[in-house]
């Protein structure tokens, strides 16, 4: 029996006939890059292959690296295997990584999301036999609202804190959800300002993208500038003393776990967007399905119960365990249950956990 093309070992995905692999987690010689997230572009590889879109991204994050850049579609050759980058809509620079060999074509799509952000470039369906796909949200319960509506809801909460005398504080991830919410904020309310880590990922996209101007937040930044006015910041400076320099303010969180029954108030956030960089469980399906594949490789999220189930819809479907955590770590506490996100009427066809790699 043949061995797969793309195999998980301890340090990742690994793909023994080019000696390479795919966004792994521990270092190695030779590392193609899916993405700037830290759980997929680690430190510490000799070399590193990325779209040239995610190239500034992970340099920022991971200081002085040899790495070479890509372009969408552009093929490369490594020891007969063919690589490609195509775009996964997941966030600024995130790609689907395409490899074939010997008319066996694989996709690995690191995480991804199917709707149109007008950030990141929209994702594309790519044809393959065997596709890896990340199910953070791998539950029939998951089922976005289109953005715009999100985001309308967004506009309007800031304006109703203004008209209150509030500061409105947005938490997102300082790579990805920031940038998102900046594009789609409406600067007619009032002025942007931002925590420096969400600055300095900014100042990075900037020539990618074009988007409001931001004003950082900095100790000589009085409460009285910040007044009815927006802060994104990211959701580690919830709680912490550098919040207070808001007061009187409101806080909201925009991420696809405001779904969770709870999740607001278990976090102490005043509102919850429900507003997700991955797909939901109808995005995930129709994904697959437009693939053609035969095989499915489920890593992180709900893997035991989206593998199941796909199973039961023909596909040749299993899981793999890995060190990503797609949103994972936008959450407080670990997830036990699906009840929490579950309606009372789905929950006798699903007894399910999260995979142990939702951490």
């Amino acid at each position: 029996m043949n061995a797969p093309l793309l195999a998980f070992n301890e340090n990742g995905i690994y793909c023994a006939q080019a000696g390479v692999y795919l966004d792994p987690w521990k270092p190695v010689d030779k590392a193609i890059i899916s993405h700037g997230h830290a759980d997929h572009s680690r430190w510490g590889h000799k070399k590193y292959i990325t779209h040239h879109s995610n190239v500034p991204i992970i340099k920022h994050r991971l200081g002085e690296i040899e790495v070479a850049g890509k372009a969408w579609n552009e093929t490369f050759i490594i020891n007969g295997v063919t690589f490609s980058f195509h775009p996964a809509g997941h966030i600024i620079g995130s790609s689907q990584i395409r490899v074939e060999y010997k008319g066996e074509v694989w996709v690995f799509t690191g995480d991804y999301k199917t709707e149109d952000d007008g950030v990141a470039v929209p994702y594309e369906v790519v044809k393959c036999t065997t596709f890896i796909t990340e199910c953070t949200f791998g539950l029939p319960a998951f089922k976005w609202l289109p953005q715009q509506q999100v985001i309308t809801e967004i506009n309007e909460w800031w304006q109703k804190n203004k008209e209150d005398g509030r500061t409105s504080v947005l938490f997102g991830y300082s790579l990805g959800k920031a940038q998102r919410l900046l594009k789609h904020l409406d600067p007619s309310i009032g002025k942007i300002y931002t925590h420096g880590a969400i600055e300095n990922m900014t100042e990075v996209v900037r020539p990618l993208i074009s988007m409001p101007p931001t004003i950082r937040v900095t100790r000589e930044t009085k409460k009285e500038e910040l007044k009815g006015n927006m802060v994104l910041a990211p959701p580690s400076a919830h709680g912490t003393p550098w919040i207070r320099k808001m007061v009187p303010y409101n806080t909201a969180s925009a991420s696809g776990w405001m779904a969770f029954r709870g999740a607001r108030r278990r976090r102490a956030i005043d509102k919850g967007f429900v507003m997700s960089d991955h797909c939901d469980w109808q995005g995930l399906l129709s994904s697959i399905k437009a693939t053609g594949c035969e095989k499915v490789i489920c890593t992180h999220g709900y893997t035991d119960i989206f593998s199941r189930y796909l199973n039961e819809q023909g596909y040749d479907a299993r899981t793999a365990e890995t060190q990503y955590e797609g949103e994972m770590g936008e959450l407080e506490s670990k997830v036990e249950s699906v009840d929490d996100v579950v309606p009372d009427e789905e929950k006798a066809n699903i007894k399910v956990k999260p995979n142990k790699n939702n951490k």
